[in-house]
């Protein structure tokens, strides 16, 4: 039966690198791979047409495909707009819309790149580390939000983090089934020294872990866990936390990869339906020159062969292929540290698919 793709190219670099990864799944599909490939607008590009990021077409779409595949989104010539306009609502409403609940941001350090990263090479050789963020809950989405004016006439703006049982139920058992795939160990993360909502969270997951007696659990506070990513980082296997942590958490694991630019993620529904981005921005300062790194878009084709598709030899091509095209010392500008060939936004994408041929 054919798989929908749909593809989201967005803002700023994001046409330039789903570019190259459409180009993997044209060789896929030429290979036999049974796909079928749409495109639409999302984000700024779709506000700038449609008059709001999250077009109903777009979604529409996006529902009755099998995976998304999503550049970025957003840039300052959008900033302006209110809020409920801007490019990252359509991020947000995707998720949401779809139940993507379970956001897999995996930090995984390829050894060509040792010297890329900002941390000694004795501490995060071998790093590779998956962090379980819940998605569509928490601080993001809690209600009620926004910004009132006080009887002193200052103004106040407000948030509310909540979680219902159900929902950190549902994010635990995706933690522990990934862990069970790995090194089955769990840590989740929290503040439940401060927080109520993250009281309940650990309470919770301690409780979902009876029934996943093979896996360690093992608890941390969440400025506990920022120091230690960076002190030791290889200590952690699979980390699970909420929306807003898990946020700030992998994009700091990422920096000790060297460069965002290699680190894929998936956002998956209770049926592993799934949307897949890399985990930078739409970095628009460099939008158009050829010298953003297509791999993490690249890197997400393969989870969503992974998680999704149900094809993990075509995972391992792809991944294989990225490493093989690392070992020749090919290097997009954010990981180039002097040695080895630069290449353009093209080039790389152009060398993986000739490893994939």
């Amino acid at each position: 039966m054919t798989k929908k793709i749909l593809i989201l190219p967005g803002d700023g670099i994001g046409p330039e690198i789903v570019a190259e990864a459409v180009k993997v799944l044209e060789i896929l599909r030429a290979r036999g791979l049974d796909i079928s490939i749409e495109q639409a607008l999302v984000g700024g590009s779709a506000y700038d047409k449609y008059g709001k990021p999250l077009p109903d077409e777009t979604l529409a779409l996006a529902r009755n495909a099998d995976a998304v595949l999503l550049g970025a989104v957003g840039g300052p010539r959008w900033d302006n707009l209110e809020p409920g306009l801007r490019p990252e609502k359509a991020l947000l409403g995707l998720r949401y819309e779809l139940k993507l609940f379970s956001n897999l941001r995996p930090a995984i350090l390829y050894p060509q790149l040792a010297n890329a990263s900002t941390l000694k090479p004795e501490v995060v050789a071998g790093l590779n580390i998956m962090i379980v963020r819940e998605l569509t809950g928490g601080i993001y989405f809690g209600e009620p939000r926004g910004v009132r004016q006080l009887e002193n006439g200052e103004k106040q703006g407000y948030n509310t983090l909540v979680y219902s049982e159900s929902e950190i139920e549902r994010i635990a058992r995706s933690a522990f089934e990934i862990a069970r795939l790995r090194q089955r160990r769990l840590c989740s993360v929290d503040k439940a020294n401060v927080l109520e909502a993250t009281r309940l969270w650990r309470e919770v997951v301690t409780r979902v872990s009876q029934e996943y007696k093979d896996v360690e659990l093992s608890h941390m506070y969440v400025d506990n866990a920022a120091m230690q990513l960076v002190r030791a980082p290889k200590q952690f296997d699979v980390m699970v936390t909420t929306n807003m942590f898990g946020d700030i958490l992998s994009d700091a694991a990422a920096m000790l990869t060297g460069s965002i630019g290699m680190l894929p993620s998936a956002s998956l529904d209770a049926n592993n339906k799934g949307m897949y981005e890399p985990i930078h921005g739409s970095a628009p300062d460099i939008a158009g020159q050829g010298v953003a790194n297509p791999l993490a878009t690249i890197l997400s084709v393969a989870m969503m062969m992974r998680y999704t598709l149900a094809e993990p030899e075509i995972a391992d091509q792809i991944e294989t292929a990225v490493d093989q095209v690392l070992t020749q010392g090919l290097r997009t500008a954010d990981i180039y540290a002097g040695e080895g060939k630069k290449v353009t936004t093209a080039q790389m994408g152009d060398a993986v698919a000739k490893m994939l041929q």
